[in-house]
This record gives C-alpha cells, structure tokens and sequence, in this order.
C-alpha cells in the first residue's frame, strides 16, 4: 500500500490522558456564560445548585452588575464614611412552618443573622416583611412573632422595622417571611471571601452536616421514618467570633444553607480556580441523618444546614481554629474536612470510604424543596 493510503494510526490515550480530557471538558463546560434555558421558573431554580447558579448571574446579576454585588457573598460590604457595613437580604418560605428544633420565625432571625456573621459583621439590625394568606390562623402568627422576638434577643439583634401583606386564600402556604439585616464590620479586619481561598488551606465543618433539610422532610410526614432528630438552626455569631479571635487566618465563612456544604464547596473552588479535595470520612454525619439520606436518596453533603458553618483557613491556623470551635456550644463536633489544592481547577473531589475518587457537582434538581 503506498504511503498515501495508509494512515497513520494514532495511540490511544493513557487513564491519565483520558481523565485530563474530561477534566478540561467540565472546565470548559464550567466556564461559558451563564444562560437560563427553561421557559419557566421551576423548583430547582431555588434549590441553591445549577439552575439557581444560572438564574442568577444570567438573569440578576447581568441586571444588576457591580462591584459590590459580583462577588455573590452571604451580604455586601459596604463603606459609609470610615463605617464597614455589611447587608443581607433574605426570603423564608419552609413548609412545614413548625418543625422540630424551630420554626419559621426563629429561623428567619437566624438565618439572617448568620449571613452577617460569615461576612465578618457583628449583626445589629434586622427588618421583619409578611406576607400572609388570607385564612392564616392568628394563633399561628403570634407563635411565629413570639419566636422571632425570642431569637433576637438570644442573637443581641433588634428588629427594627417591617411590612406586611395579605393576599387572596389559596395565593401563598400561610405565612412567608422576607427579612434583611445589617452589621458592623471592624475596621482592621481582614476581608473575606470564598476567593481568597488558596491552595494549601483546610477546610472545617464547625458539626455535623444535613440535620435541618432531613428534620424537614420527615416533620412533613412523606415518609415512615422515626427518627429522633431537629434542625440545627441557631445564631453563629459568638462562635464566628470566638474563631475570627484566635485564628485571624480564616479566608473564607459560609453557612451551609439551601444545597449544603456540597454546593459551598464549588462556590469556593469556582470562585478562587481551585480545587477542593474533601475526605469522605471526615464529613461529620448523624447516623439517623445518613439512615434518612439513603432512604430519600440524595448525600448528606448537599443537605441543608441553618447552624453550620464551612470554614477555609490558613493551614498554619488549623488548630487555632478546631480548638476555638470546639470551645463553643455550636462548634463541639467541629472536624476538618479537607483541603484546598492547585489541580483541577474549580472542582470538589471527595476521597470516598471505598478507596476512590469522585467529582462533587452542583445540584441539578431539587430534592428537598422549601427547606428554608
């Protein structure tokens, strides 16, 4: 045969060839422009994972674009005069409104003071907005009320102003709360953010991860499954304190709310093009919240949190750090989780129990709606 009807036959890739193109693949899949294919709003645009992530830089943040709101944090820092302020903005829409370990007030209390404190701000101030359904019991709003007042006393918060609605039966589920909150932030302390993350730093759980999202879904009476669980929701900003106090090295805090510490994971390694390599045995998990996690099918790591926080850190303040959450109430079973590296870039590996290797994805559904 000459040699202009042959073809040389090209080798085959190595394992490791093969993974670098599939790597670089989700590299690039991961970093074209963010568009909303669907024609309507879906539950899973709420869920906290990819169509949430599409919705809002496609849609919000392409509206809205400035210096302020392009880093997507837990709120905006803010500078009035030589005042550091941070602002944060939330909606609570939980069903049911009362589950065990809380309920819809306290949560929206703590929810939002959480969002301060993983931005480095001492919450103060917090506005209260509701929308009610007509038909909503009395009885019910003022158990909600009550445990709000509760909250922010607990969280040293005032509430200091608010609004309220009312609408047509049948055009809301009793009661949503939207609320938003603002804090002062230190004029000397450093600022945080996930993309400051670096590779070399740890990455902490201040306690076990998903009690929250699955005490949900089992108060919702879906499943027969007795399980002796609450929500985890409480106030961090003691613990966030006393950990910003003895370790200044913390890069980054973000509470693990809607789509878990799973979906915090890539936010970071997006955010700061790194990777994030997670050790499975590491994880923090009830026993009764991994029972829950099989039988519905999902992994405890994209369950909702509302008192958990993921913490990256300065390698050389890891146990700074461990020991100043174990101190606290709220950080008792605090572990170290994993670490941040160079490759692959913007993705969340996790070591599992079986020896291998997986790739920790955003969401693309919605498992447990309304968790928060």
């Amino acid at each position: 045969m000459s040699a202009l009807g042959h073809r040389a036959r090209r080798p085959d890739p190595t394992p490791g060839e093969r993974e670098q193109q599939v790597l670089d693949r989700i590299d690039k899949a991961r970093r074209r422009r963010a568009k909303v294919t669907d024609e309507r709003i879906t539950l899973s645009h709420g869920a906290g994972g990819k169509a949430t992530q599409s919705l809002v830089e496609a849609i919000f943040l392409d509206a809205f674009r400035n210096p302020r709101l392009e880093p997507l944090e837990d709120a905006a820092t803010l500078c009035v005069g030589s005042t550091r302020l941070a602002l944060t903005t939330d909606s609570f829409v939980v069903s049911p409104l009362f589950f065990p370990g809380g309920d819809i007030g306290d949560l929206a209390v703590n929810g939002t003071v959480n969002d301060l404190a993983v931005s480095g701000a001492t919450p103060l101030y917090l506005t209260a907005g509701f929308i009610l359904e007509e038909g909503f019991p009395v009885a019910d709003l003022e158990r909600v009320v009550a445990s709000m007042r509760a909250a922010a006393e607990t969280a040293g918060v005032e509430i200091v102003t608010g609004d309220t609605k009312v609408v047509q039966r049948g055009k809301a589920d009793g009661c949503y709360i939207n609320t938003a909150g603002i804090g002062v932030i230190d004029a000397d302390a450093p600022a945080l953010g996930v993309a400051t993350a670096r590779p070399g730093d740890a990455v902490l759980v201040s306690g076990p991860i998903g009690e929250h999202g699955v005490t949900i879904m089992l108060a919702r009476g879906e499943l027969d499954i007795d399980a002796e669980l609450e929500s985890d929701t409480a106030a961090v900003h003691g613990m966030v304190a006393d950990l910003r106090a003895a370790a200044p090295g913390v890069r980054a805090m973000r509470d693990a709310t809607r789509g878990g510490v799973a979906t915090i994971l890539n936010e970071v390694a997006k955010a700061a093009d790194v990777a994030v390599v997670v050790d499975e045995k590491a994880v923090p998990v009830k026993t009764e919240v991994r029972g829950a996690s099989e039988l519905l099918g999902i992994d405890p790591l994209y369950v909702a949190c509302e008192g958990r926080i993921v913490v990256i850190v300065d390698p050389a303040e890891v146990a700074a750090a461990l020991a100043a959450l174990h101190r606290h109430p709220l950080g008792e079973q605090a572990a170290v989780i994993g670490r941040i590296t160079e490759d692959p870039p913007g993705l969340v590996l996790l070591n599992t129990t079986f020896g291998g290797t997986r790739i920790v994805d955003l969401l693309v559904g919605d498992p447990l709606p309304r968790i928060c």
